[in-house]
């Protein structure tokens, strides 16, 4: 029953990842298309994906509170909690909340640096301009 219920969490976690993923696909893009003119901006796209998967999964998932299924409490008269229809129900409502509150803390550290990055560009953007790259070569 354990490992039921821990293939159900990564089944659960992995598909509300996949949905979070292909909602913010096109906001990403946009914006390191913004930030990242260069071919690396893909890369950075593919990495920041397998992050969102990676941190998903990993909060979505929580092996230390599924342990409390199968290891007995440490006093004496305890027994392991059973898996009961509640739990379930419980434990899937756990999985997708931890899985959206792990993506959400990803993407408002990735926005706010994003935010930071634009600003950066934003500033340094009037003083890269070719035609004073030239006159400093030129001189």
């Amino acid at each position: 029953m354990f490992l039921l219920l821990l293939l159900a969490t990564f089944l659960i976690a992995l598909g509300v990842s996949f949905v979070v993923v292909r909602l913010f696909t096109k906001p990403i893009d946009a914006i390191l298309s913004r930030i990242i003119t260069d071919s690396i901006r893909a890369a950075w796209q593919q990495y920041l994906t397998f992050a969102m998967y990676v941190v998903g999964i990993s909060s979505g998932v929580r092996i230390w509170e599924l342990e409390q299924y199968i290891t007995p409490p440490l006093s004496d008269d305890s027994t392991v909690i059973t898996l009961t229809m509640e739990r379930w129900i419980l434990e899937i409502y756990r999985t997708i909340l931890s899985t959206l509150q792990g993506l959400a803390w990803l993407l408002l550290v990735f926005f706010v640096f994003a935010l930071i990055a634009y600003v950066i560009v934003r500033i340094v953007s009037p003083w890269a301009t070719p035609t004073s790259a030239t006159c400093v070569i030129s001189l």
